[in-house]
């Protein structure tokens, strides 16, 4: 049994935080770079380029990529053959969020209750924690900011089997339409198939927070991701909405097993920083 004292897993949170909302993934960077030989419109270029221009700063000054540092969605994967010492495992995660948050000068946007008073929390806690527990000795974070401007253009639809794989295609391509220019495209887009209500948009969230150049292992949604991709770029929303070729960098899927009479899907959007961090302890 490996012991890992609640101090780790606090101090690498924060971490993350800091650096999700102040550093852009590689990955994403370039594929921002290669969209701008690829944009047919002038102005989505400029765009693009603006992006690039954006996340220079950003990572040389250590600020944010951008003023929503959204809400802090960390996945962990913890081993069983783990012992988390010193305190609670839940408690020193939104340490973390706290102190990252907090010393790293990221906006604070969680409030306490959604529907009255929407107090603000002060330090961006709670977390929202999803929490699996794995083979092994080790403990897998991956932190993502949730922007509102993305988030708010998410949905989740309870499909019957006889609406097939065009239902599919049709309920994504209409959500990522309607989302327009408020989730500050180029999207990375996330869908989660299967499952029941909660475990599409938990399925569509892990998809969002895949990298841009991973594919799902089974080769027909992968050709899926694929085919959505094209689907999505069709639309001409283009970069920040004003027109062109690149409406998504890259569609990711993920999916699992379901009732015989159901067919559920979940739309997760991120942005065009897809922002997230990842370590292990």
């Amino acid at each position: 049994m490996r012991e890992i004292h609640v101090s780790a897993i606090t101090d690498t949170v924060a971490e993350l935080a800091v650096a999700a909302c102040c550093r852009l993934p590689d990955v994403m960077y370039r594929a921002i770079e290669s969209s701008v030989e690829r944009e047919a419109s002038p102005s989505g270029k400029d765009v693009l380029r603006q992006l690039l221009l954006n996340a220079d700063i950003a990572a040389s000054e250590n600020t944010p990529i951008c003023q929503d540092t959204g809400l802090a969605v960390v996945f962990a994967e913890v081993g069983q053959d783990v012992h988390v010492v010193g305190g609670s495992f839940e408690e020193a995660v939104n340490a973390g969020v706290a102190k990252g948050y907090t010393e790293g000068y990221l906006r604070k946007s969680s409030v306490a209750e959604p529907l009255f008073e929407r107090k603000n929390t002060g330090d961006n806690t709670p977390a929202v924690l999803h929490v699996r527990l794995v083979p092994g000795d080790r403990i897998r974070l991956k932190l993502a900011p949730k922007g509102a401007g993305s988030e708010n253009k998410s949905a989740l639809k309870m499909l019957v089997p006889a609406d097939g794989i065009e239902g599919v295609k049709k309920f994504v391509v209409d959500t990522v339409k309607a989302a327009g220019s408020s989730p500050c495209p180029p999207m990375v887009v996330g869908v989660g198939i299967g499952g029941t209500l909660e475990l599409a948009g938990l399925c569509a969230k892990r998809a969002a927070m895949r990298d841009v150049d991973t594919r799902n292992p089974d080769p027909r949604y992968a050709a899926f991701e694929e085919e959505l991709l094209g689907l999505l770029n069709d639309l001409g929303t283009g970069p920040q909405g004003l027109g062109g070729t690149t409406t998504a960098f890259k569609v990711n899927v993920e999916f699992c097993a379901t009732h015989i009479a159901s067919l559920p899907v979940a739309v997760n959007i991120n942005c065009h920083a897809a922002r997230h961090a990842e370590a292990e302890l």
